[in-house]
């Protein structure tokens, strides 16, 4: 039975993710490189249970027994000794993955399945970093993790059933909605969704339409709960060059190169809402309310 989890990453995939198990009754060991940023994440944990409990679905026995079911490490290697699970929620970046991956292994017991929340990096390639490719599995979870009911539940290509098995029931437990994937750059969320963000900037970059004329079409026209370029901003643009380039990578096919605009808001660090600036200006509100200056017009 999986007991002890063990989440690596304290921002946001990583605290959401290290929430919903705790939530759900697991005990959580809770991995970051500094201890600055494992207390801005049970920060952000304490700050959404409370909504929770605003809203009436939580009491605050309920907060106080999720927050303890939490501990945290800053070394991985103390957080692992027991560790039924371990979920990678590093940044999307390989290199960092890998290197991850193969500490994972190291040092967990025999028996531990190692997953990852990537959102588009192979999973038969990360597996391959360690001894135990068999117990390898993608957990993708959709942001924010405590609210959002879907997980992709990604197969390497030498993922074994029996883990598999055990991660889409464990899944259930936690309230969420698992689904079936393959192992494809992007899966099946960011296949679908980063084109249509990368077609949204670039429907700007070609003048067609402002941010704000883009985002309500998507949102009226098409019943989209947020506009792409919104959406993006509040993914990250940073992350959203990142999945892009694997898919293009992966696929070689130009219709996932990534816009030049995208590229360049990157390289300036205008990353969305965790910048203060992406499409949108969040100097002052994180609702996306005032359109950047850079496309005022």
């Amino acid at each position: 039975m999986i007991k002890n989890i063990v989440v690596i990453g304290a921002g946001t995939m990583g605290n959401g993710i290290a929430h919903t198990f705790a939530q759900s009754g697991f005990k959580v060991n809770l991995v970051d490189v500094s201890q600055e940023a494992l207390d801005k994440g049970l920060k952000t944990i304490t700050t959404n249970l409370d909504r929770i409990i605003a809203k009436g679905n939580l009491t605050e026995e309920q907060k106080a027994e999720t927050l303890g079911n939490i501990t945290t490490f800053t070394a991985l290697k103390d957080a692992v000794g027991n560790a039924d699970l371990i979920v990678e929620a590093a940044t999307e970046n390989q290199e960092l993955k890998l290197k991850i991956f193969g500490q994972m292994d190291e040092f967990a017991p025999e028996n531990c399945i190692l997953a990852t929340n990537t959102s588009s990096i192979s999973i038969t390639k990360i597996a391959a970093a360690t001894k135990r490719a068999e117990k390898v599995i993608g957990m993708h979870f959709m942001n924010p993790v405590p609210i959002m009911k879907l997980v992709e539940i990604i197969k390497g290509y030498s993922t074994s059933k029996e883990t598999f098995d055990a991660i889409y029931e464990m899944s259930k437990t936690l309230g969420k909605v698992p689904v079936e994937v393959n192992d494809y750059p992007g899966f099946v969320a960011n296949r679908i969704l980063m084109p249509m963000i990368n077609e949204s900037i670039e429907t700007l970059y070609n003048g067609v339409a402002g941010v704000e004329e883009i985002d309500t079409v998507m949102k009226l026209g098409m019943a989209h709960p947020m506009g792409p370029l919104q959406l993006a901003d509040f993914i990250g643009l940073d992350v959203c060059l990142a999945i892009l380039n694997v898919m293009y990578d992966g696929f070689k096919n130009p219709k996932y190169a990534p816009n030049p605009l995208l590229v360049n808001m990157v390289m300036a660090g205008k990353l969305g809402v965790k910048s203060g600036e992406g499409f949108y200006d969040y100097s002052e509100s994180k609702k996306a309310e005032k359109v950047a200056k850079m496309f005022l017009k």
